[in-house]
């Protein structure tokens, strides 16, 4: 287990030491990392947003993970509710993508069955690395058009109009992308894990209480038996922890 609990001389967990704690393990075969943050009575969101239950190191390890990643996940309402935008270059990272064979900015990949986007936005239309859309079969020809003359990349990886979990990682490490990240939101990641496509799971524990009825960190259908994790690393930071769980 990585122990990260005395900061550098800064005070800060430095960039390069995160870097290193979250590297990806070499694997044949793509990764699946979800990053989420809950409070202590199970909230992924207040507001609707995840960003009230955050704070600063949260967003030092969230900017850190997508540094490392090939590929951004992220679900349809998540998009609209965070106001994704593209990802922006670091120079923090860019020895670090540029050795490893990587475009200077992760590419975010977004799920969606109907294609209910605003393809007029940023994310869409002035991408440092094309934005990928990934959709089923039976998804609206015309919005599949209007994705396409966006500028986004259309990955067909299901069929009617769902996106199937597991193809739509193989999909993405056909393209390439096998360092994968998912930032939620509860409904997609419920998707990964009843799929058992899920490698690890990137968690902070807020110390906040919040009530209400703000989805848990995963939604959807029960497994039929719980998944087992371990965990390979814990952080913390004015009550906050930072866990890492990957599958046994």
């Amino acid at each position: 287990m990585t122990d990260l609990t005395a900061p550098d001389a800064s005070g800060d967990w430095s960039l390069d030491r995160l870097a290193d704690a979250y590297a990806y393990p070499a694997v044949d075969g793509p990764w699946l990392r979800a990053n989420m943050v809950s409070t202590l009575d199970g909230a992924a969101q207040h507001d609707g947003r995840s960003q009230p239950i955050s704070c600063e190191s949260d967003m030092r390890i969230f900017g850190t993970l997508r540094g490392l990643a090939d590929v951004v996940i992220a679900g349809a309402e998540t998009v609209r509710q965070e106001g994704y935008r593209p990802a922006r270059a670091r120079d923090a990272f860019a020895a670090r993508r540029a050795e490893a064979g990587q475009t200077p900015v992760p590419a975010i990949a977004v799920v969606s069955g109907s294609l209910d986007l605003d393809f007029s936005l940023p994310l869409f239309v002035s991408p440092l690395v094309p934005t990928l859309v990934l959709t089923g079969a039976g998804a609206p020809p015309d919005r599949i058009a209007t994705a396409r003359k966006a500028g986004a990349e259309v990955v067909i990886a299901g069929e009617g109009s769902r996106v199937d979990p597991a193809r739509a990682v193989r999909e993405l490490a056909d393209r390439g992308h096998r360092r994968l990240l998912t930032e939620g939101g509860p409904r997609l990641l419920g998707q990964f894990v009843a799929e058992g496509v899920l490698d690890e799971l990137c968690l902070t524990v807020a110390p906040l209480l919040t009530a209400g009825d703000a989805q848990r960190i995963a939604g959807g259908p029960a497994v039929a038996v719980p998944k087992r994790f371990a965990l390979a690393s814990l952080l913390e930071e004015d009550g906050f922890l930072f866990t890492r769980y990957r599958r046994n």
